[in-house]
């Protein structure tokens, strides 16, 4: 930045800097304010980011969108009853309701490698843009490698967390859940990856590792399945997953 200093430069030479960043920079200005037509594009990212975080999760369309993994999808809830509930209480999201314990309860079977969640977090749009960019290729990919899997289940109102209990009430080895990341003012359709090996309630972060931003303008859906097949397998080769589980794969070097 001082080197653009000193050779006098203003700031809509800053336009080739944009080319690598999504923020707001070399916006111009128009008196002392910013451009009537910056200030409008920001409100309307605030606008996104707000419907974002009301936005539905809509089970059915999802459902038929990973129909193509011919693996068994089931719907659960949190004790999040609603969205201002889930919003103002995010103890209730981490766990489920009773009717969704005993329905895993019930189609629990054998002990399976790995189970996939999805939740709608606080972006159910960034799951239903991604998720199944995701799971479809990845769902190929564990079963080529031998791995077995649990139903994938589809939480409404769901925090991360949760993917223990549900992890833990099917008896994977292996949990992972995709969900919906806090929309941001440039990335309102983020959905975030996180992996917990030997999942049961009460876990903390440390014992889980993330991908974060999967989406087409940041972490690419293909990208993010290369990464999660990394770090699946060093999990199950290491039997951990967290702060011990460093991410070496190289992919984004």
């Amino acid at each position: 930045m001082s080197e653009l200093k000193k050779t006098g430069v203003d700031s809509d030479e800053w336009e080739m800097l944009k080319a690598y960043t999504n923020a707001r920079i070399a916006l111009g200005r128009t008196g002392v304010s910013i451009p009537l037509r910056e200030s409008l594009q920001f409100k309307l990212a605030h606008a996104h980011a707000k419907d974002a975080v009301y936005s539905q999760l809509n089970c059915e369309e999802l459902q038929a969108i990973l129909a193509i993994s011919n693996v068994p999808i089931y719907t659960v809830r949190s004790r999040a009853t609603n969205r201002d509930t889930y919003l103002q209480r995010p103890d209730l999201g981490r766990l489920l309701d009773d009717p969704s314990v005993e329905k895993l309860q019930q189609i629990a079977g054998l002990p399976a490698d790995i189970s996939l969640i999805i939740a709608d977090g606080l972006s159910a749009t960034a799951v239903m843009q991604n998720a199944g960019l995701v799971v479809n290729p990845l769902v190929g990919k564990l079963q080529q490698a031998g791995y077995s899997l649990a139903p994938i289940i589809l939480v409404e109102q769901g925090r991360v967390a949760i993917m223990d209990a549900i992890g833990g009430l099917l008896r994977s080895r292996l949990a992972i859940i995709l969900i919906g990341e806090r929309p941001g003012l440039s990335s309102f359709d983020s959905m975030g990856a996180y992996i917990t090996f030997a999942p049961q309630p009460g876990l903390t972060d440390e014992r889980r590792n993330c991908i974060s931003n999967i989406r087409q303008q940041g972490l690419s859906p293909d990208l993010a399945v290369d990464k999660l097949m990394y770090l699946i397998q060093s999990a199950f080769r290491m039997q951990i997953t967290g702060v011990a589980l460093k991410d070496n794969d190289g992919l984004l070097d």
